[in-house]
Protein backbone atom coordinates (compact mmCIF):
# COMPACT_ATOMS: atom_id res chain seq x y z
CA UNK A 1 0.00 0.00 0.00
CA UNK A 2 1.26 3.48 -0.74
CA UNK A 3 1.29 6.21 1.82
CA UNK A 4 1.79 9.72 1.34
CA UNK A 5 4.88 9.68 2.46
CA UNK A 6 6.00 7.66 -0.56
CA UNK A 7 4.25 9.64 -3.01
CA UNK A 8 6.23 12.66 -1.07
CA UNK A 9 9.39 10.92 -1.81
CA UNK A 10 8.54 10.02 -5.41
CA UNK A 11 7.81 13.60 -6.06
CA UNK A 12 10.91 14.31 -4.62
CA UNK A 13 12.54 12.14 -7.14
CA UNK A 14 10.71 13.33 -9.78
CA UNK A 15 11.58 17.14 -9.35
CA UNK A 16 15.26 16.22 -8.76
CA UNK A 17 15.09 14.50 -12.25
CA UNK A 18 12.95 17.41 -13.96
CA UNK A 19 15.76 19.90 -12.30
CA UNK A 20 18.31 17.73 -14.53
CA UNK A 21 17.22 19.12 -17.78
CA UNK A 22 19.04 16.82 -20.10
CA UNK A 23 21.34 15.47 -17.90
CA UNK A 24 24.76 16.19 -16.03
CA UNK A 25 26.42 15.59 -18.95
CA UNK A 26 24.34 17.95 -21.43
CA UNK A 27 24.87 20.45 -18.57
CA UNK A 28 28.13 20.32 -18.55
CA UNK A 29 28.77 20.58 -22.36
CA UNK A 30 26.41 23.92 -22.11
CA UNK A 31 28.68 25.13 -19.49
CA UNK A 32 31.72 24.02 -21.87
CA UNK A 33 29.95 26.30 -24.57
CA UNK A 34 30.15 29.74 -22.52
CA UNK A 35 26.31 29.42 -21.57
CA UNK A 36 23.85 28.94 -18.25
CA UNK A 37 21.29 26.77 -17.97
CA UNK A 38 17.73 27.51 -18.44
CA UNK A 39 17.30 27.48 -14.59
CA UNK A 40 20.36 29.33 -13.62
CA UNK A 41 19.13 31.92 -15.55
CA UNK A 42 15.81 32.39 -14.18
CA UNK A 43 17.74 32.52 -10.87
CA UNK A 44 19.59 35.12 -11.94
CA UNK A 45 16.31 37.09 -13.45
CA UNK A 46 13.58 36.26 -10.56
CA UNK A 47 13.87 37.42 -6.99
CA UNK A 48 15.53 35.03 -5.13
CA UNK A 49 12.85 32.35 -3.61
CA UNK A 50 9.82 33.53 -5.84
CA UNK A 51 9.85 30.98 -8.93
CA UNK A 52 6.88 28.74 -9.48
CA UNK A 53 7.18 26.28 -11.64
CA UNK A 54 4.35 25.12 -14.63
CA UNK A 55 4.10 21.98 -15.67
CA UNK A 56 7.59 20.16 -14.60
CA UNK A 57 6.57 16.64 -15.36
CA UNK A 58 5.06 17.13 -18.57
CA UNK A 59 6.86 15.08 -21.55
CA UNK A 60 6.86 15.22 -25.37
CA UNK A 61 4.11 12.67 -26.62
CA UNK A 62 6.13 12.15 -30.28
CA UNK A 63 6.63 8.14 -30.92
CA UNK A 64 8.21 8.34 -34.44
CA UNK A 65 12.37 8.31 -35.11
CA UNK A 66 12.82 7.16 -31.48
CA UNK A 67 11.88 9.43 -29.51
CA UNK A 68 9.44 6.99 -27.66
CA UNK A 69 12.44 5.98 -25.58
CA UNK A 70 13.72 9.53 -24.74
CA UNK A 71 11.80 11.56 -22.11
CA UNK A 72 12.80 13.93 -20.60
CA UNK A 73 10.50 15.86 -17.63
CA UNK A 74 9.05 19.12 -18.66
CA UNK A 75 10.56 18.97 -22.13
CA UNK A 76 12.40 21.38 -23.62
CA UNK A 77 11.31 24.45 -21.51
CA UNK A 78 11.27 25.74 -17.90
CA UNK A 79 7.94 28.01 -17.57
CA UNK A 80 6.54 29.77 -14.43
CA UNK A 81 5.86 33.01 -12.50
CA UNK A 82 7.91 34.68 -9.78
CA UNK A 83 8.67 38.26 -8.85
CA UNK A 84 11.19 40.97 -10.33
CA UNK A 85 11.47 43.92 -7.44
CA UNK A 86 8.56 42.67 -5.97
CA UNK A 87 6.37 42.31 -9.15
CA UNK A 88 4.86 39.67 -10.57
CA UNK A 89 6.14 38.76 -14.12
CA UNK A 90 6.20 35.73 -16.14
CA UNK A 91 8.92 33.69 -18.11
CA UNK A 92 9.79 30.77 -20.20
CA UNK A 93 12.95 29.92 -20.31
CA UNK A 94 14.78 27.12 -23.57
CA UNK A 95 16.03 24.02 -22.11
CA UNK A 96 18.85 23.40 -24.93
CA UNK A 97 19.96 20.61 -22.76
CA UNK A 98 16.99 18.94 -23.77
CA UNK A 99 17.01 18.19 -27.68
CA UNK A 100 18.64 21.07 -28.26
CA UNK A 101 16.16 23.05 -26.72
CA UNK A 102 13.68 22.61 -30.11
CA UNK A 103 10.13 23.33 -30.19
CA UNK A 104 7.58 20.45 -30.08
CA UNK A 105 3.56 20.60 -29.14
CA UNK A 106 4.32 20.34 -25.37
CA UNK A 107 6.78 22.98 -25.39
CA UNK A 108 4.58 25.07 -27.06
CA UNK A 109 2.12 24.11 -24.73
CA UNK A 110 4.07 25.34 -22.02
CA UNK A 111 4.78 28.73 -23.29
CA UNK A 112 1.40 29.39 -24.40
CA UNK A 113 0.19 28.80 -20.65
CA UNK A 114 2.36 31.16 -19.32
CA UNK A 115 1.58 33.60 -22.05
CA UNK A 116 -2.29 33.39 -21.28
CA UNK A 117 -2.02 33.44 -17.69
CA UNK A 118 0.05 37.11 -18.25
CA UNK A 119 -2.85 38.22 -20.04
CA UNK A 120 -5.50 37.42 -17.53
CA UNK A 121 -3.15 39.02 -14.57
CA UNK A 122 -1.56 41.52 -16.70
CA UNK A 123 2.09 40.96 -15.92
CA UNK A 124 4.91 40.82 -18.17
CA UNK A 125 6.08 38.00 -20.09
CA UNK A 126 10.24 37.49 -20.49
CA UNK A 127 10.97 34.92 -22.86
CA UNK A 128 14.60 33.51 -22.99
CA UNK A 129 15.57 31.53 -26.35
CA UNK A 130 17.99 29.18 -26.96
CA UNK A 131 16.96 26.97 -29.57
CA UNK A 132 17.62 24.92 -32.49
CA UNK A 133 14.14 25.44 -34.12
CA UNK A 134 10.94 23.27 -34.89
CA UNK A 135 11.37 19.38 -33.16
CA UNK A 136 11.32 18.19 -37.39
CA UNK A 137 10.16 14.48 -35.84
CA UNK A 138 7.23 16.33 -34.65
CA UNK A 139 6.54 17.77 -38.23
CA UNK A 140 3.64 20.43 -38.84
CA UNK A 141 2.86 19.83 -34.94
CA UNK A 142 5.70 22.09 -33.98
CA UNK A 143 4.75 24.56 -36.60
CA UNK A 144 1.15 24.62 -35.22
CA UNK A 145 3.47 25.35 -31.90
CA UNK A 146 5.07 28.89 -33.64
CA UNK A 147 1.96 29.95 -35.12
CA UNK A 148 0.23 29.84 -31.76
CA UNK A 149 2.88 31.82 -29.63
CA UNK A 150 3.06 34.45 -32.38
CA UNK A 151 -1.07 34.85 -32.11
CA UNK A 152 -0.76 35.24 -28.41
CA UNK A 153 3.00 37.79 -29.14
CA UNK A 154 0.59 39.96 -31.24
CA UNK A 155 -2.51 39.87 -28.64
CA UNK A 156 -0.28 40.55 -26.25
CA UNK A 157 0.61 43.55 -28.24
CA UNK A 158 0.50 47.17 -26.26
CA UNK A 159 -1.32 44.99 -23.66
CA UNK A 160 1.06 43.75 -21.29
CA UNK A 161 4.78 44.32 -21.90
CA UNK A 162 6.91 41.42 -23.80
CA UNK A 163 10.76 41.07 -23.83
CA UNK A 164 12.77 38.45 -25.84
CA UNK A 165 16.05 37.70 -23.83
CA UNK A 166 18.67 35.89 -26.96
CA UNK A 167 20.78 33.54 -25.15
CA UNK A 168 21.41 31.21 -27.77
CA UNK A 169 20.53 30.09 -31.28
CA UNK A 170 16.89 31.23 -33.01
CA UNK A 171 16.71 30.52 -36.43
CA UNK A 172 13.96 30.24 -39.17
CA UNK A 173 10.43 30.80 -37.95
CA UNK A 174 11.67 31.20 -34.45
CA UNK A 175 12.67 34.34 -35.14
CA UNK A 176 9.09 35.98 -35.50
CA UNK A 177 8.09 35.59 -31.82
CA UNK A 178 11.22 38.09 -30.78
CA UNK A 179 10.56 40.37 -33.52
CA UNK A 180 7.00 41.03 -32.18
CA UNK A 181 8.09 41.65 -28.75
CA UNK A 182 8.58 44.87 -27.83
CA UNK A 183 12.41 44.91 -26.64
CA UNK A 184 14.88 42.28 -27.99
CA UNK A 185 17.99 41.59 -25.84
CA UNK A 186 20.79 39.86 -27.00
CA UNK A 187 23.98 38.56 -25.70
CA UNK A 188 27.26 38.72 -27.41
CA UNK A 189 29.01 35.75 -29.12
CA UNK A 190 26.11 33.33 -27.92
CA UNK A 191 22.41 34.49 -29.34
CA UNK A 192 22.25 34.44 -32.56
CA UNK A 193 19.20 35.38 -34.96
CA UNK A 194 18.59 34.63 -38.71
CA UNK A 195 16.13 33.32 -40.86
CA UNK A 196 18.48 30.82 -42.96
CA UNK A 197 21.69 30.19 -41.93
CA UNK A 198 24.96 30.74 -43.31
CA UNK A 199 25.20 27.12 -45.09
CA UNK A 200 21.77 27.53 -46.76
CA UNK A 201 23.07 31.19 -48.18
CA UNK A 202 25.90 29.62 -49.26
CA UNK A 203 24.15 26.98 -51.41
CA UNK A 204 21.50 29.31 -52.58
CA UNK A 205 23.95 32.40 -52.97
CA UNK A 206 27.85 31.69 -52.92
CA UNK A 207 28.34 33.94 -50.47
CA UNK A 208 30.10 32.62 -47.50
CA UNK A 209 29.11 34.40 -43.91
CA UNK A 210 29.76 33.76 -40.25
CA UNK A 211 26.76 32.81 -38.00
CA UNK A 212 27.93 35.54 -35.87
CA UNK A 213 28.48 38.10 -38.58
CA UNK A 214 25.26 36.97 -39.95
CA UNK A 215 22.95 37.00 -36.96
CA UNK A 216 25.13 38.13 -34.00
CA UNK A 217 24.13 40.52 -31.25
CA UNK A 218 26.58 43.00 -32.95
CA UNK A 219 24.98 42.88 -36.31
CA UNK A 220 21.60 43.03 -35.31
CA UNK A 221 21.98 45.79 -32.99
CA UNK A 222 23.90 48.08 -35.18
CA UNK A 223 23.04 47.12 -38.83
CA UNK A 224 19.04 45.36 -39.11
CA UNK A 225 18.30 46.67 -35.56
CA UNK A 226 16.42 44.08 -35.06
CA UNK A 227 17.81 44.07 -31.16
CA UNK A 228 17.39 46.73 -29.00
CA UNK A 229 20.49 45.56 -26.35
CA UNK A 230 23.79 43.57 -27.47
CA UNK A 231 25.37 43.12 -23.78
CA UNK A 232 28.37 41.07 -23.19
CA UNK A 233 27.14 38.64 -20.74
CA UNK A 234 24.58 36.57 -19.69
CA UNK A 235 24.48 37.83 -16.17
CA UNK A 236 24.63 41.31 -17.29
CA UNK A 237 22.27 41.11 -20.03
CA UNK A 238 19.73 39.98 -17.45
CA UNK A 239 20.25 42.48 -14.85
CA UNK A 240 19.87 44.83 -17.90
CA UNK A 241 16.36 43.21 -18.39
CA UNK A 242 15.73 43.92 -14.77
CA UNK A 243 16.58 47.57 -15.18
CA UNK A 244 13.94 47.86 -18.07
CA UNK A 245 11.39 46.81 -16.27
CA UNK A 246 11.54 49.16 -13.55
CA UNK A 247 10.99 51.93 -15.70
CA UNK A 248 7.55 50.38 -17.16
CA UNK A 249 4.39 49.46 -15.74
CA UNK A 250 2.67 45.80 -15.66
CA UNK A 251 0.24 46.19 -17.90
CA UNK A 252 -1.55 49.08 -20.22
CA UNK A 253 -3.87 50.01 -17.66
CA UNK A 254 -1.37 50.67 -15.28
CA UNK A 255 0.68 53.89 -14.39
CA UNK A 256 3.95 53.89 -14.33
CA UNK A 257 6.43 52.73 -11.18
CA UNK A 258 6.99 55.89 -9.23
CA UNK A 259 10.50 56.01 -7.32
CA UNK A 260 10.74 58.04 -3.79
CA UNK A 261 12.97 61.49 -5.84
CA UNK A 262 16.47 61.20 -5.02
CA UNK A 263 17.31 64.43 -6.86
CA UNK A 264 16.24 68.02 -6.74
CA UNK A 265 13.14 68.45 -9.08
CA UNK A 266 13.95 72.51 -8.58
CA UNK A 267 17.95 71.68 -9.38
CA UNK A 268 19.56 74.01 -12.66
CA UNK A 269 22.37 73.66 -14.58
CA UNK A 270 24.17 76.28 -15.23
CA UNK A 271 26.47 74.15 -18.17
CA UNK A 272 23.25 74.06 -20.41
CA UNK A 273 24.10 77.64 -21.28
CA UNK A 274 26.98 76.66 -22.68
CA UNK A 275 26.38 73.47 -24.11
CA UNK A 276 24.47 74.19 -27.38
CA UNK A 277 26.86 76.41 -29.84
CA UNK A 278 25.38 78.83 -31.57
CA UNK A 279 26.93 77.79 -34.82
CA UNK A 280 23.84 75.64 -36.24
CA UNK A 281 26.52 73.63 -38.39
CA UNK A 282 29.04 72.76 -35.17
CA UNK A 283 28.13 69.26 -33.41
CA UNK A 284 27.19 68.57 -29.86
CA UNK A 285 26.55 65.78 -27.22
CA UNK A 286 22.71 66.01 -27.30
CA UNK A 287 23.29 63.31 -24.23
CA UNK A 288 25.40 65.43 -22.21
CA UNK A 289 21.67 67.43 -22.00
CA UNK A 290 20.15 64.36 -21.29
CA UNK A 291 21.99 63.45 -18.32
CA UNK A 292 22.11 66.81 -16.78
CA UNK A 293 18.21 66.50 -16.98
CA UNK A 294 17.17 63.31 -15.66
CA UNK A 295 17.46 62.19 -12.44
CA UNK A 296 20.61 61.05 -10.64
CA UNK A 297 22.39 61.07 -14.51
CA UNK A 298 20.53 57.62 -14.53
CA UNK A 299 19.65 56.94 -18.73
CA UNK A 300 18.68 53.34 -19.87
CA UNK A 301 19.49 54.03 -23.64
CA UNK A 302 17.64 51.91 -26.40
CA UNK A 303 18.86 50.98 -29.74
CA UNK A 304 22.49 53.04 -28.85
CA UNK A 305 24.29 51.61 -32.03
CA UNK A 306 21.34 52.19 -34.51
CA UNK A 307 20.36 55.07 -36.25
CA UNK A 308 22.72 56.52 -33.36
CA UNK A 309 21.26 60.53 -35.34
CA UNK A 310 18.65 59.59 -33.10
CA UNK A 311 18.49 58.69 -29.20
CA UNK A 312 15.75 57.17 -27.81
CA UNK A 313 15.30 55.56 -24.15
CA UNK A 314 14.08 55.48 -20.38
CA UNK A 315 15.05 57.83 -17.54
CA UNK A 316 12.77 59.56 -14.58
CA UNK A 317 12.13 62.82 -13.80
CA UNK A 318 10.64 63.32 -10.19
CA UNK A 319 10.79 59.91 -9.49
CA UNK A 320 8.83 59.64 -12.61
CA UNK A 321 9.91 57.38 -15.74
CA UNK A 322 9.56 58.90 -19.00
CA UNK A 323 10.76 58.08 -22.54
CA UNK A 324 13.26 60.72 -24.42
CA UNK A 325 13.63 60.92 -28.22
CA UNK A 326 16.22 63.15 -29.19
CA UNK A 327 18.35 63.89 -32.17
CA UNK A 328 21.75 63.30 -31.82
CA UNK A 329 23.97 66.66 -33.65
CA UNK A 330 27.04 64.50 -33.33
CA UNK A 331 25.95 62.02 -35.29
CA UNK A 332 25.17 62.58 -39.28
CA UNK A 333 24.09 66.65 -37.67
CA UNK A 334 20.91 64.59 -36.11
CA UNK A 335 19.35 64.79 -39.27
CA UNK A 336 16.15 62.37 -39.85
CA UNK A 337 16.40 59.33 -42.01
CA UNK A 338 14.82 56.15 -42.62
CA UNK A 339 15.83 54.04 -39.87
CA UNK A 340 16.03 57.23 -37.24
CA UNK A 341 12.23 57.28 -38.43
CA UNK A 342 11.73 53.98 -38.16
CA UNK A 343 13.85 54.00 -34.46
CA UNK A 344 12.00 56.20 -32.72
CA UNK A 345 8.33 55.65 -33.83
CA UNK A 346 8.67 52.17 -32.71
CA UNK A 347 9.52 53.69 -29.73
CA UNK A 348 6.89 56.37 -29.21
CA UNK A 349 4.56 53.93 -30.12
CA UNK A 350 5.42 51.53 -27.27
CA UNK A 351 5.68 55.00 -24.57
CA UNK A 352 1.96 55.23 -25.80
CA UNK A 353 0.68 51.64 -25.06
CA UNK A 354 2.30 52.04 -21.71
CA UNK A 355 1.46 55.26 -20.70
CA UNK A 356 5.11 56.20 -20.39
CA UNK A 357 5.05 60.27 -20.67
CA UNK A 358 7.14 61.32 -23.76
CA UNK A 359 9.79 64.18 -23.44
CA UNK A 360 11.38 64.99 -26.23
CA UNK A 361 14.86 67.12 -27.25
CA UNK A 362 14.70 68.47 -31.10
CA UNK A 363 17.85 69.67 -32.93
CA UNK A 364 17.22 68.65 -36.24
CA UNK A 365 18.15 70.26 -39.79
CA UNK A 366 15.39 68.28 -41.61
CA UNK A 367 15.13 64.87 -43.53
CA UNK A 368 18.42 63.02 -45.08
CA UNK A 369 18.10 64.14 -48.80
CA UNK A 370 19.58 61.72 -51.86
CA UNK A 371 18.31 59.46 -54.23
CA UNK A 372 18.79 56.67 -51.78
CA UNK A 373 16.59 57.53 -49.50
CA UNK A 374 13.86 58.18 -51.37
CA UNK A 375 14.29 55.45 -53.24
CA UNK A 376 14.03 53.29 -50.16
CA UNK A 377 10.81 54.80 -48.98
CA UNK A 378 11.68 57.51 -47.03
CA UNK A 379 8.62 59.55 -47.53
CA UNK A 380 6.75 56.20 -46.54
CA UNK A 381 9.21 55.70 -43.08
CA UNK A 382 9.48 59.40 -42.07
CA UNK A 383 5.38 59.29 -41.97
CA UNK A 384 5.42 56.61 -39.56
CA UNK A 385 7.19 59.20 -36.93
CA UNK A 386 4.62 61.61 -38.19
CA UNK A 387 2.10 58.89 -37.41
CA UNK A 388 3.22 57.89 -33.81
CA UNK A 389 3.31 61.19 -32.42
CA UNK A 390 0.40 62.62 -33.88
CA UNK A 391 -1.88 59.35 -32.42
CA UNK A 392 -0.18 58.58 -28.46
CA UNK A 393 -2.31 60.23 -26.11
CA UNK A 394 0.19 60.01 -23.45
CA UNK A 395 1.79 63.41 -22.25
CA UNK A 396 4.03 65.08 -24.54
CA UNK A 397 6.70 67.55 -23.88
CA UNK A 398 9.10 69.29 -25.98
CA UNK A 399 12.21 71.51 -26.10
CA UNK A 400 13.68 72.33 -28.91
CA UNK A 401 17.26 73.08 -28.47
CA UNK A 402 18.50 74.78 -31.49
CA UNK A 403 17.59 73.68 -34.88
CA UNK A 404 14.37 72.68 -36.13
CA UNK A 405 13.73 73.09 -39.83
CA UNK A 406 10.65 72.30 -42.21
CA UNK A 407 8.48 68.90 -41.96
CA UNK A 408 11.28 67.67 -39.42
CA UNK A 409 10.40 70.31 -36.96
CA UNK A 410 6.48 69.12 -37.39
CA UNK A 411 7.53 65.57 -36.94
CA UNK A 412 9.17 66.22 -33.51
CA UNK A 413 6.03 66.89 -31.26
CA UNK A 414 5.13 69.55 -32.56
CA UNK A 415 1.96 71.60 -31.23
CA UNK A 416 0.61 70.55 -34.69
CA UNK A 417 0.61 67.02 -33.68
CA UNK A 418 -0.86 67.37 -30.24
CA UNK A 419 2.13 68.56 -28.42
CA UNK A 420 1.28 69.48 -24.81
CA UNK A 421 3.94 71.74 -23.95
CA UNK A 422 6.32 72.70 -26.00
CA UNK A 423 9.11 74.81 -25.05
CA UNK A 424 12.45 76.46 -27.05
CA UNK A 425 16.02 77.50 -25.99
CA UNK A 426 16.55 81.32 -27.09
CA UNK A 427 19.14 80.47 -29.71
CA UNK A 428 16.84 78.10 -31.67
CA UNK A 429 15.72 78.41 -35.25
CA UNK A 430 12.25 77.20 -36.37
CA UNK A 431 11.88 77.79 -40.08
CA UNK A 432 11.05 76.03 -43.44
CA UNK A 433 15.11 75.89 -43.93
CA UNK A 434 17.74 77.12 -42.40
CA UNK A 435 18.61 80.87 -43.28
CA UNK A 436 21.59 80.21 -45.90
CA UNK A 437 19.32 77.69 -48.12
CA UNK A 438 16.15 80.09 -47.90
CA UNK A 439 18.44 83.64 -49.30
CA UNK A 440 20.10 81.34 -51.63
CA UNK A 441 16.83 80.83 -53.20
CA UNK A 442 14.16 83.85 -52.21
CA UNK A 443 16.63 86.47 -52.75
CA UNK A 444 18.76 84.64 -55.61
CA UNK A 445 19.15 87.33 -58.00
CA UNK A 446 19.69 89.95 -55.52
CA UNK A 447 23.12 88.14 -54.76
CA UNK A 448 24.43 87.49 -58.25
CA UNK A 449 23.92 90.83 -58.70
CA UNK A 450 25.82 92.11 -56.18
CA UNK A 451 28.94 93.86 -55.94
CA UNK A 452 30.24 90.85 -52.97
CA UNK A 453 27.69 88.54 -53.12
CA UNK A 454 28.95 86.59 -49.69
CA UNK A 455 28.67 89.84 -47.96
CA UNK A 456 24.90 90.19 -49.22
CA UNK A 457 24.15 86.99 -48.71
CA UNK A 458 25.50 87.03 -44.88
CA UNK A 459 23.43 90.15 -44.50
CA UNK A 460 20.88 88.84 -45.93
CA UNK A 461 20.83 85.18 -43.85
CA UNK A 462 21.21 87.32 -40.84
CA UNK A 463 17.76 89.34 -41.66
CA UNK A 464 15.89 86.07 -42.47
CA UNK A 465 16.94 84.54 -39.23
CA UNK A 466 16.08 88.10 -37.21
CA UNK A 467 12.52 87.98 -39.06
CA UNK A 468 11.64 84.24 -39.50
CA UNK A 469 13.87 81.77 -38.10
CA UNK A 470 13.89 82.13 -33.83
CA UNK A 471 11.75 80.67 -31.66
CA UNK A 472 10.08 84.38 -30.93
CA UNK A 473 7.78 84.17 -34.24
CA UNK A 474 6.53 81.06 -33.42
CA UNK A 475 5.89 81.60 -29.63
CA UNK A 476 3.97 84.72 -30.68
CA UNK A 477 1.51 82.27 -32.48
CA UNK A 478 0.97 80.27 -29.74
CA UNK A 479 3.01 77.39 -31.40
CA UNK A 480 6.01 77.62 -28.41
CA UNK A 481 4.41 77.54 -24.92
CA UNK A 482 7.54 79.51 -23.64
CA UNK A 483 10.99 80.54 -24.28
CA UNK A 484 13.51 79.19 -21.50
CA UNK A 485 16.77 79.52 -19.88
CA UNK A 486 18.74 76.19 -20.88
CA UNK A 487 19.87 76.31 -17.35
CA UNK A 488 16.18 75.79 -16.20
CA UNK A 489 15.45 72.67 -18.61
CA UNK A 490 14.93 70.22 -15.28
CA UNK A 491 12.28 72.04 -13.78
CA UNK A 492 10.55 73.21 -16.25
CA UNK A 493 9.75 70.10 -17.18
CA UNK A 494 8.93 68.71 -14.42
CA UNK A 495 6.28 71.07 -13.63
CA UNK A 496 4.82 70.28 -17.04
CA UNK A 497 4.83 67.12 -16.70
CA UNK A 498 3.24 67.13 -13.16
CA UNK A 499 0.70 69.16 -14.76
CA UNK A 500 -0.21 66.74 -17.56
CA UNK A 501 -0.92 63.90 -14.94
CA UNK A 502 -4.21 63.96 -14.81
CA UNK A 503 -4.32 64.31 -18.49
CA UNK A 504 -7.20 62.90 -20.87
CA UNK A 505 -7.02 62.57 -24.84
CA UNK A 506 -8.74 60.10 -26.61
CA UNK A 507 -8.82 59.12 -30.58
CA UNK A 508 -11.74 58.61 -32.88
CA UNK A 509 -13.69 55.26 -32.84
CA UNK A 510 -12.34 52.76 -34.89
CA UNK A 511 -10.93 49.66 -35.05
CA UNK A 512 -7.30 50.54 -35.66
CA UNK A 513 -5.62 53.13 -37.94
CA UNK A 514 -3.54 51.92 -40.80
CA UNK A 515 0.10 53.12 -40.46
CA UNK A 516 1.77 53.46 -43.38
CA UNK A 517 3.98 50.15 -42.83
Amino acid sequence: MTTTRDSLEELKKLRAESQLGGGLKRIEQQHKRGKLTARERLALLMDEGTFEELDPFVTHRATDFGLAERRFLGDAVVTGYGQIDGRTAFVFSQDFTVFGGSLSEVVAGKIIKVMDLAMKVGAPVIGLADSGGARIQEGVVSLQGYGDIFLRNTLASGVIPQISVIMGPCAGGAVYSPAITDFVFMVKGVGQMYITGPDVIKAVTGEEISHEALGGAVAHASKSGVAHFAIETEEECLDQVRRLLSFLPSNNVEDVPVLTPTDDPERIDEGLRDLVPTDPGQPYDMKQLILSVVDGDDFLEVHEQFAENIIVGFARLNGRPIGVVAQQPAFMAGVLDIDASVKAARFVRFCDCFNVPLVTFTDVPGFLPGSAQEHNGIIRHGAKLLFAYSEATVPKVSVITRKAYGGAYIVMSSKHLRGDVNLSYPSAEIAVMGPDGAVNIISREEISKSDDPEATRARLAEEYRERFANPFVAAARGFIDDVIDPAQTRPKLIRALEMLRTKQDSLPAKKHGNIPL
